[in-house]
């Protein structure tokens, strides 16, 4: 059994936010603290005029600027930092489903694991989950290990397994030459490899012997994704009602309606069920709302049905990211990028294999969908930190936290990137 390990926190010491040498001198001539004022976004509403107090590498004080007195852990040498006229300060974003971006991917490649990370940090995204697809087992093993090493680093904030253990028939862009049946050992010897940082696994949970790797996988503390799936309405819901049973929190599902069958009215199948488990509060599901990989319609009905704490909006982000059309790896297979859309191969009917946005988009592609401002940050900070019991430190601007935000304009355009206290560049490298 692999025992997990919590070094979030002390992890986040080093990594791409590198101490601001600036900071560092102020703090010794004895300002100790940055005041961000704005409109200040949580998973409430909004604050019109709000004050965020930063002391270190933690959050001391959100709420009304009015209300906020020195005393209440303030120093009066602090920093101020305002957010753009009409702008707002939004929690750093938490990635969940993220496989890489800006040219690099979440592989055994440091240099490349590394050049994604800092890329979707400088971007918005101050929490990201490495997404290791299906492969080899030797492939898988070792980009696992080098996703573990960097969480170590402060680098990434955990790992979650998209297979090998999923659906053929229903697999996307999963390469089809290393699917496997369910096997418990291969299971073991990627969490072992992960040292306790894997977070969640995507399985087909109709497969043989699923069941058993569910029971490994909540024995150490993963959260069960069901996604890639076939399964019948009953067996999701059995499936995610597990791990809400056993690990105290909901179980998840990957990329509600992508990678399964159509919601039938006679043949409801894993959409009805994963629908049915997230109103029961069993599950948590994913939603790729980019607008290639579901229509915004479709985004906000899931939204209005469930709200924004059972609903974690993703990228399914790969290599090409933030870069232009092109050929890029996903795994072992090559995706074409045309027109910022990734497919296995040319064409408009050849699988979809990954999404190129960042999560700031994926935000502002709600809120121009008419989702509420608060509902649609949630949904992409709070509730996904939830998801992967990353809660405790990440996910809201709540005093305690990491100090985690960013300013964005009025249109949600990216303006700056704070980690763990340090403004980051556009390029995740602290200034």
């Amino acid at each position: 059994m692999v025992r997990r390990v919590s070094g979030f926190a002390a992890g986040r010491a080093t990594g791409f936010a590198e101490r601001d040498p600036g900071a560092a001198a102020a703090r010794v001539c004895g300002v100790a603290e940055m005041r961000v004022r704005g409109r200040v976004v949580t998973p409430t509403g909004v604050l019109d005029d709000g004050l965020v107090v930063v002391s270190g590498r933690r959050i001391e004080y959100v709420g009304r600027a009015a209300a906020f007195r020195p005393g209440d852990g303030g120093d009066h040498a602090a920093a101020q930092v305002h957010a753009p006229a009409r702008g707002f300060v939004l929690p750093g974003l938490v990635d969940i489903h993220n496989h890489g971006g800006g040219g690099g991917a979440f592989t055994a490649d440091r240099a490349g694991l590394d050049r994604a990370a800092r890329h979707h940090l400088g971007h918005g995204s101050t929490s990201v989950i490495a997404g290791v697809v299906t492969d080899s087992p030797e492939a898988m093993l070792a980009a696992v290990a080098t996703a573990a090493d960097a969480v170590d680093d402060g680098s990434l904030s955990g790992i979650h397994l998209e297979g090998p253990f999923l659906s053929r028939r229903c697999r996307g862009a999963q390469d089809p030459r290393h699917l496997r049946t369910p096997d418990t050992g291969l299971a073991h010897d990627l969490l072992a490899a992960g040292r306790g940082h894997v977070r969640a696994m995507t399985l087909a949970p109709e497969l043989p012997r699923a069941e058993d790797v569910v029971g490994l996988l909540l024995e150490d503390g993963v959260v069960p994704a069901v996604g890639h799936t076939e399964a019948d309405a009953g067996l999701v819901r059995r499936t995610l009602a597990s791990a809400r049973a056993e690990l105290g929190r909901p179980g998840l599902v990957t990329h509600l309606f992508n990678g399964m069958p159509q919601l039938h009215h006679r043949d409801p199948g894993p959409v009805a069920g994963a629908l049915g488990a997230a109103a029961a509060g069993d599950a948590l599901v994913e939603l790729i709302a980019d607008g290639v990989h579901l229509d915004d319609e479709t985004v906000r009905m899931v939204l209005e049905l469930l709200g924004h704490e059972r609903v974690v909006l993703v990228t399914d982000a790969m290599a090409a990211a933030g870069m232009p059309d092109g050929s890029y790896d996903l795994g072992p297979q090559r995706v074409a990028v045309t027109r910022g859309v990734a497919r296995l191969g040319e064409g408009g009917q050849a699988p979809l294999a990954g999404g190129t946005s960042h999560l700031l988009d994926v935000v502002r592609r709600c809120v121009h969908a008419g989702i509420d401002l608060a509902a649609a940050v949630a949904a992409a900070s709070s509730t996904p930190a939830r998801a992967l019991a990353l809660d405790d430190q990440v996910g809201s601007l709540q005093p305690g936290r990491s100090a985690d935000l960013l300013l964005v304009s009025d249109d949600l355009e990216l303006v700056r990137v704070m980690r763990a206290g340090e403004w980051v560049s556009a390029r995740g490298r602290a200034h």
